[in-house]
């Protein structure tokens, strides 16, 4: 059933339309429901300026961090903030449905080919679609459900282990509270699980917990730590919680009471969970940080039960298999002419000899040709480039096969973005940089390119007039001055066998 706003057919079809960055759809999701009341949509430069200052709003409202909204600058040729029938500009999800309309009341350029739009929004269409909507309830029908008295809340943003769940337990008998739940399901994925996978682990550890209300949030992440937890708390409060349990690696405020709980340690005597310091230390046992669960379900070792509850457990090994059974994208960069293509291919062919996964090569003159005709080689057209690629490979990893890119990827922003879509898709990444000479890399030039952009027939040339910026976050560097192929395939499957994402293999003929 539809509940929200309907433009008129005319501004409908001549408004600009874009679709926001997946925390900007949360922060545009938080302001349709209310979460973030008194807001009613994205800051102007004058509020901005306040909150940064003071923070306050322009009207003197206490608000703790910006909720802005960025846009290319050349949308803004189709916008006039002064004229009400031009400057509506309509926000989609990622399917490019409709989700909200911004009244455009201000606009500033932020930096080149960027500019900060601010103004109110009203939502359009009914409210979204994806899993567990039924979880995605406003604060004020959250609140409505809550009993009287205390509410402690506690946002799950990660599976629920047994010290976790001891911890809520004591809490709750403490205060005599009613347990409210927070999912965040704003991002692709929250430490190395998406959304779905999250709440499935929530509600498997659902029987282990008090009486409890849950709800799915689109919080996502910001990069300033305090202002996140300033934001949390301002949106606990607008679910009604009244008291908020922190979490070891997570910071909170802003006005709700905090309680931090103390270190708590599984005690062998009885099985129970106490505060560390009231068990022998021969007798206890310290929880498992989430390092060493990584590395268990990266290896495909069991979670021991006296730490995970075995239904819990069960939902992490699905989302997260053991690395070699998990998708994974591994990327060649490297100048033209370093090897990258040749080393993919012979890659491509030893792990389709093994039989274990779909091997889909992702070469970059192939690509370049089937998936991203018409770009140039400006830096822009080589960001999209690298940014179609790395979409292309996470979703063939997201489906747990492999997929090996090859482009030359001078820059190390698209390199992290290609990287962050991988991750998100809950896969693997393995960033190897072909680091070959430029001199080795001239001597070789079999398509001729370095030769023309000697000569001045050909500009832009990754290396010569063009700049490449080797990696610092590679996780395996090969040179192939001195190698053959064989012999550098070869390095890039001990490490896939070293790191876990393949199996070890015997020569058999």
């Amino acid at each position: 059933m539809s509940n929200g706003w309907v433009l008129p057919d005319e501004v409908l079809r001549d408004a600009p339309a874009y679709t926001p960055r997946p925390g900007e759809l949360a922060d545009l999701e938080l302001l349709l429901t209310g979460a973030y009341a008194p807001l009613t949509g994205f800051l102007t430069r004058a509020d901005l300026v306040s909150v940064s200052r003071r923070g306050r709003l322009v009207d003197g409202t206490p608000w703790p961090v910006a909720v802005t909204l960025q846009v290319p600058a050349a949308l803004l040729r189709d916008i006039d903030p002064a004229d009400p029938d031009r400057r509506t500009l309509v926000l989609t999800d990622g399917e490019g449905a409709p989700v909200a309309a911004l009244e455009v009341t201000d606009a500033w350029q932020v930096r080149e080919g960027v500019a900060g739009v601010g103004g109110s929004v009203r939502r359009l269409g009914d409210g979204g679609h994806g899993p567990f909507q039924r979880l995605r309830r406003t604060p004020e029908e959250i609140r409505a459900l809550l009993p009287p008295g205390r509410v402690l809340g506690v946002i799950a943003d990660r599976p629920l282990h047994r010290p976790q769940l001891a911890q809520i337990a004591h809490a709750v008998r403490t205060l005599s509270a009613h347990l409210l739940v927070m999912i965040p399901v704003g991002e692709d994925g929250t430490g190395g699980l998406p959304p779905e996978a999250l709440v499935r682990c929530v509600f498997a550890a659902r029987d282990r917990m008090p009486p409890a209300t849950v709800v799915a949030v689109p919080l996502a992440r910001r990069r300033d730590e305090i202002g996140d937890a300033l934001l949390r708390a301002r949106v606990s409060a607008a679910y009604g919680v009244t008291h908020l349990l922190s979490t070891s690696d997570m910071l909170s405020g802003g006005g709700l009471r905090v309680l931090v709980p103390r270190e708590l340690a599984y005690d062998n005597r009885d099985g129970q969970w106490r505060w560390r310091e009231d068990i022998p230390p021969r007798n206890r046992r310290l929880a498992l940080t989430h390092d060493e669960i990584e590395d268990l379900l990266d290896r495909g070792f069991p979670l021991p039960e006296w730490h995970t509850p075995p239904a819990v457990a069960k939902e992490l090994s699905r989302a997260r298999p053991p690395r070699r059974h998990r998708g994974l994208v591994v990327f060649l960069t490297g100048l033209s002419g370093s090897g990258k293509s040749t080393i993919a291919r012979g890659l491509a062919d030893a792990l389709r000899e093994q039989g274990e996964r779909t091997i889909t090569l992702l070469d970059g003159d192939v690509v370049r040709r089937e998936l991203t005709a018409g770009l140039g080689f400006s830096k822009a057209d080589r960001d999209t480039n690298v940014r179609r690629i790395g979409w292309v490979a996470a979703e063939l990893a997201r489906h747990r096969g492999i997929g090996i890119c090859c482009p030359i990827a001078p820059y190390a922003q698209a390199r992290a973005t290609a990287r962050e879509m991988a991750v998100s898709a809950g896969a693997g990444f393995v960033l190897v940089h072909v680091a070959t000479p430029l001199e080795v890399c001239e001597r070789r030039d079999r398509k001729g390119l370095y030769a023309r952009a000697r000569a001045g027939l050909l500009t832009g040339m990754t290396g010569i007039d063009d700049p490449y910026e080797e990696p610092t976050d590679a996780d395996l560097v090969v040179d192939t001055s001195d190698l053959d192929v064989d012999e550098a395939v070869q390095q890039v499957l001990i490490h896939l066998t070293e790191t876990g994402w393949i199996e070890p293999r015997l020569q058999s003929f």
